[in-house]
């Protein structure tokens, strides 16, 4: 071929054409016409009628060649003759040595040769009698024969510069150093990017005759290869007669039909092709199925490396969402529940009932999908006219699983008469089981019942007192115990089978559990087993099957299985490859997508010109695993079967731990990052278990051995991995959580830890009410916190709980097993450091006042606090100190604060995660009595000394609200109080009052800059309280009245405040006779003295006023010096919890998110309602259960290395506020939410 100038562009590269022949690899453009070859040249390569480029691929001559009896007369011997055409290398090899298995060391040197693109070097070995006639044949092409020489014994270094040995006579030739061509195939890491695509023909399955591109789509591609620049400018077809597409189809939208794909740059097919088939230095594109290490697939990805291929796995080019773009779950679903009717037609005939289903065929009976959906509708008619059998019905279908898969499957379903039930209303069915199936009952049923089950209806919580929780079965299903088989099988006529599952998961249905129903009499006639998961979550199903034979029975009596239909048992379905029925759909929507990217892989030279979601597919390049899977061989090396016990599985190190790791591991290339921080820091792992996710939506599960030489390179590893995966759980970055971790306790080789036995210790100071729901947590949850894979993880926990008052620590661990109780003052700083140097954990639940002088002992003892309070300036100082001992000191973990945070940081992360930005932000919260209890004026009790609640409503407030910052005095703060109606809650008449500085709160939760309103509040009931203030009971200086000798009675007192005290000694006691009992005259006092606003709130003062016996004329107790005193003394005895009645608590969040493109406004709402509970005869109330609960958690992670972050920390990050929601909720504390638009 000439370029301008006719210059010959293939002059100077060695492998230029000879004579117009073109070159047999990278360099070839379409080959030209035939042209007369010079006679030496003729002799052995014009009378080919092969194309030149399977001529010079394979390395066969002609037939001038010797004949394959001459070949066999003249040596038993390797014969290879290397010939120099223009530099061209040129193989003649009898045809017969280049079968594979022919001979192995030929073989061996032919695919290196094949997978060379030059070499510098080559050892040939031809028979004597040839020499003369091949060194003849040389010496008539200028400058070969000089080459030549006949050697005894030669060694050569083809490609990867291994040594090759030819032993006995031969000839050595030298070939000149690679052109720049050639080089930089060879060395570079570029593409050859032709614009050459290739289409394999499938040989992986007789059955497989699906197309990664059909013709429509070649069709369009090769339409814009040249015009509009889609990059293909030629397409080669493999030929395949059992293709879904014929070849003709292909041609004639202009696709070349070829066996030879070795012009393509691309070649592309669904499954992975024959070893021996891929060519070097090519892009493969098909479903590999190697990025997660998987044994049986190892060889291909070494054939892949050695021969420098670029391997681009369509499982993994994933949208911007995360979830792969080229798959074919519906397809599998929509067969494999057609194909399963199909059987089920044939099983119930073998009982004795002729049904409907016995018309329909499988799916690849029918041309198309529509014509396969026509059939199921035909015969959902017949049901609907003519019914079912009675003595089968109710037939229910059970589906498993809600993604494609399923959908798929019940796409099909809901073409037949048909209704869906819940899980809890199979019962019902079974009884109307019972009643058709009368022997005389001649009643026909007219349609299917469906049931789609998750994971909740298959296993429960084995404590008894936990409900079902979705993150925490995903994260620790070793807590839970099976009951499909208790709930769902006994009513099921079919199993739909279309969930994910791994080892560590209780199974769907075990062999044990068939048995056992079977013998009860269960209905259950099939299994569609379309995961195809082979003794996976449905254990019987323990082999796959074949489209031309989809079905074997199961027989639980004998625990055997059969190829016939006839006898007792289930059939099962478990087929792999159910798309490939539906060829020609899944064809084209496979090839919707794929053509897509398919121009970009033809055409691109550098892999860095392909978009992020192509580079991130590539698993190999240039001969290397590609950056994001350079832990496959490591995996590779390390995967063993899960031991029956942990143990130590890395005896050259002398501490090591049990890492485990849960989240997107391979889809977002996280166990390259673990491995890496592993093997940098001069650490060791060993690969215990490895569960990974089957779609890009289910999460993968590894579980490490970790090892070092001393604790510190053990510890800088952990806390590696630890801030890993809080980078990952940044909720400023992230669409979910990707990463979570699990540390083990470290051990010592050949030490016992004795830890690790005798439990972890957590010391509560304190023994009020909130102490009790502590204890009760810390020491009841550590059993069903343990790691099933390494049980010591956290054995048990043991509480210890001191007060200053021996009797009130006893009483509140009373009945509590693995708990004791201490005296301790906490001003005894020596008998403090005495008692928290034994744990590991210190909870204070004491005032917040006390928490200082605490915090410094733990930071001198390096253990860790949890307190309940709020971060005052002395904690504050602490920070310094406390994050250079290690120390975690965690405050403001209960209700409010604590609770409050997680639940807002949670709605707020997660806004972000979407890109929203928040408008407003609003908090209300408080400790009330429930409704029944609410008996009294005020609507309110107090389960603690009044005087705290009190106080905390004389607090002075700032908030911001539509821009503007309010400040609110605290004389005036209960004045501020304003309504509050829920709709959810319409009941709950309250008002709510601003708490404290909210603006911290939006520079702490980082949306001071976003939000225009940001307001915390603490509700209550009524509005009389700011009545009280006005009047002057909340003044809490010595009044002159309670100074007297004579004690004054709660009515003079009043009539004090009342600003009587200018009233003569008889006018005072006229007024006290005039107004003694008289409610219109204490309502005229309060409205002419401004104290109330109307008279409907002074009548509830003076109710309220009569309630407490303020005005009764009863003298004031000695003890009570200033109105403060007063009004809590009364609080005190007349607003106290009775026994029985409950108290509750209310936190209720609204948050509005705006988006920036476009998407309404949202109004996302969190609310807790809890109430107070009594167990046993106990009482425990809400508020204690609120604000004890969280402190545990907060301890709770602590020992389990769940929390890194040091120094002084509120619960604000999601390494935090994530694992304690989780567990609040599975403590039976639930977060309702929801959103508006």
């Amino acid at each position: 071929m000439l370029g301008k100038g006719g210059e010959d562009k293939f002059a100077n590269c060695c492998h230029a054409p000879i004579h117009g022949h073109a070159a047999a690899s990278y360099c070839r453009p379409r080959p030209p016409r035939r042209r007369r070859l010079h006679s030496a040249q003729n002799q052995l390569l014009s009378r080919s009628r092969s194309s030149d480029a399977a001529f010079l691929s394979r390395g066969v001559v002609g037939p001038a060649s010797p004949s394959h009896g001459q070949w066999r007369r003249r040596s038993r011997r390797v014969q290879i003759a290397r010939f120099f055409f223009f530099r061209l290398p040129i193989l003649l090899v009898p045809p017969w040595k280049l079968e594979a298995g022919a001979h192995p060391f030929l073989e061996s040197l032919r695919l290196r040769l094949h997978s060379a693109a030059c070499y510098d070097s080559v050892v040939v070995s031809v028979p004597r009698r040839s020499e003369e006639t091949i060194g003849t044949t040389f010496a008539r092409i200028p400058g070969s024969a000089a080459g030549l020489r006949p050697l005894g014994e030669a060694v050569a270094r083809i490609h990867d510069h291994e040594p090759l040995v030819l032993r006995g006579g031969g000839v050595h030739a030298h070939l000149p150093a690679a052109c720049d061509t050639c080089q930089r195939l060879r060395n570079s890491d570029t593409l050859l990017g032709n614009g050459v695509v290739g289409i394999l023909a499938e040989t992986a399955n007789m059955w497989e005759r699906r197309a990664p591109l059909t013709p429509s789509h070649c069709a369009r591609l090769l339409l814009g290869g040249g015009k509009r620049g889609t990059g293909v400018n030629r397409i080669i077809v493999q030929p395949s007669t059992k293709r879904i597409h014929h070849d003709a189809q292909y041609e004639d939208v202009g696709c070349e039909i070829s066996k030879d794909l070795s012009e393509c740059g691309l070649i592309i097919g669904i499954k992975q092709p024959k070893l021996e088939m891929i060519l070097p230095h090519r892009a493969y594109g098909f479903f590999s199925h190697t990025h997660k290490a998987q044994k049986e697939n190892m060889p291909l990805l070494d054939e892949i490396l050695e021969k420098r291929v670029s391997l681009f796995d369509y499982e993994l080019i994933a949208g911007d969402d995360g979830k792969r773009l080229l798959a074919f779950g519906k397809f599998a679903g929509r067969a494999g529940l057609i194909d399963f009717l199909h059987g089920l037609g044939q099983r119930y005939l073998s009982l004795g009932y002729s049904t409907p289903f016995l018309s329909l065929g499988q799916s690849h009976m029918y041309p198309s999908l529509a014509a396969a959906k026509a059939a199921v509708i035909a015969i959902g008619e017949e049901i609907a006219t003519f019914g079912l059998p009675s003595g089968i019905c109710p037939i229910v279908f059970v589906f498993t699983g809600t993604g494609n898969v399923s959908q798929g499957a019940q796409e099909i379903f809901k073409l037949l008469p048909h209704s869906f039930v819940d899980a809890g209303k199979l019962p019902e069915l079974s009884a109307a089981r019972s009643l058709s199936q009368h022997p005389q009952s001649s009643k026909r049923v007219f349609q299917l019942y469906g049931c789609v089950v998750s994971s909740r209806d298959m296993v429960t919580p084995k404590d008894p007192t936990r409900c079902f929780n979705k993150a925490d079965y995903y994260a620790h299903p070793e807590h839970y115990k099976p009951v499909f088989h208790e709930r769902i099988a006994p009513y099921a006529s079919a199993i739909v089978n279309c969930m994910y599952w791994e080892r560590r998961f209780p199974r769907l249905l075990s062999i044990d559990q068939l048995q056992q129903l079977m013998k009860n009499g269960c209905p259950l006639v099939g299994i569609s087993d379309i995961t195809c998961d082979i003794g996976g979550s449905i254990e019987f199903v323990n082999k796959s099957t074949s489209i031309e034979r989809p079905f074997f029975r199961y027989d639980p009596c004998t625990n055997s299985c059969h190829d016939d239909m006839e006898g007792n048992g289930v059939i099962c379905l478990a087929v792999d490859i159910l798309p490939t029925e539906f060829s020609k759909e899944a064809s084209q929507h496979f090839g919707d997508i794929l053509s897509k990217f398919v121009a970009r892989l033809a055409s691109a030279k550098e892999l860095l010109e392909l978009p992020s979601h192509l580079r991130k597919a590539c698993i190999a390049h240039a001969g290397r695993l590609t950056s994001l899977y350079e832990y496959i061989p490591r995996m590779r090396k390390t995967i063993i079967e899960l031991p029956p016990a942990p143990t130590n599985l890395l005896p050259d190190k002398k501490y090591n731990s049990l890492v485990s790791l849960s989240g997107h591991l391979f889809d977002k290339f996280l166990i390259n990052e673990a491995l890496d921080i592993i093997e940098t820091a001069g650490g060791s792992f060993h690969l215990i278990r490895c569960d990974v996710g089957q779609s890009i939506d289910d999460m993968s599960y590894s579980e490490l051995e970790v090892g070092a030489d001393d604790t510190a390179t053990l510890d800088k590893i952990i806390d590696s991995l630890t801030s890993l995966a809080n980078a990952h759980g940044d909720p400023n970055a992230r669409r979910e959580i990707e990463l979570s971790l699990k540390i083990g306790k470290v051990n010592e080789c050949g030490t016992d830890d004795s830890m690790a036995k005798e439990g972890s210790k957590v010391l509560i100071l304190g023994a009020g009410r909130v102490c009790r729901p502590a204890a009760e947590f810390l020491a009841s949850y550590s059993n069903i916190f343990s790691s099933s894979a390494y049980d010591h993880d956290i054995d048990q926990i043991h509480v210890i709980v001191a007060s200053l008052y021996q009797k009130d620590a006893e009483e509140t661990i009373d009945g509590i097993r693995n708990a004791t109780a201490a005296q301790l003052d906490v001003a005894d700083i020596k008998n403090l450091s005495n008692l928290v140097s034994q744990v590991e954990v210190v909870v204070s639940l004491l005032p917040a006042s006390f928490h200082a002088a605490i915090a410094r002992v733990c930071i001198e003892m390096k253990k860790h606090l949890v307190t309940a309070s709020y971060v005052d300036e002395s904690m504050s100082k602490l920070e310094q100190s406390a994050e250079g001992a290690g120390v975690t000191i965690l405050c403001e973990m209960g209700l409010d604060p604590g609770i409050d945070h997680m639940m807002s940081m949670k709605m707020i992360d997660e806004a972000h995660s979407r890109k929203g930005k928040i408008k407003s932000f609003t908090s209300f919260c408080g400790g009330l009595p429930s409704p029944a209890s609410a008996n009294n004026p005020l609507a309110y009790k107090f389960s603690w000394s009044p005087a705290g609640a009190i106080r905390a409503g004389r607090n002075p407030a700032i908030y911001k609200f539509h821009g503007e910052i309010i400040h609110v005095d605290g004389d005036k703060l209960y004045e501020s109080a304003k309504r509050l109606r829920l709709p959810e809650l319409p009941a709950f008449a309250l008002e709510h009052l601003p708490n404290r500085n909210s603006l911290m709160y939006g520079d702490l939760y980082g949306i001071s800059k976003e939000a225009s309103t940001v307001y915390r509040a603490t509700l209550r009931f009524s509005e009389i309280m700011a009545t009280f203030a006005k009047i002057g009971f909340f003044d809490a200086a010595s009044h002159p009245l309670l100074q007297q000798t004579t004690r004054p009675t709660y009515r003079d007192f009043l009539v004090e405040l009342f600003n009587a005290c200018n009233i003569s000694t008889t006018a005072r006691k006229e007024y006290s006779e005039v107004s003694g009992g008289q409610d219109g005259e204490l309502i005229s006092r309060l409205l002419s003295f401004g104290h109330c606003k109307d008279k409907e709130i002074a009548a509830k003062t003076v109710k309220t006023i009569k309630f407490l016996g303020l005005y009764e004329e009863t003298q004031i107790p000695e003890n009570c010096s200033s109105a403060f005193d007063v009004i809590c003394q009364r609080m005190e005895q007349r607003m106290a919890y009775i026994h029985n009645e409950q108290d509750m608590v209310l936190l209720h969040h609204e948050v509005e998110v705006e988006y920036p493109d476009g998407r309404p406004t949202e109004k996302h709402q969190a609310t807790l309602l809890e109430f107070g509970k009594v167990e046993n005869g106990r009482p425990t109330t809400a508020m204690a259960l609120t604000v004890g609960i969280p402190a545990a958690i907060g301890a709770l992670l602590l020992l389990q290395n769940k929390i890194q972050k040091k120094g002084v920390i509120r619960p604000l990050e999601p390494e935090i506020y994530i694992p304690a929601l989780e567990i609040l909720e599975s403590s039976g504390i639930k977060l309702a939410e929801r959103v508006e638009t």
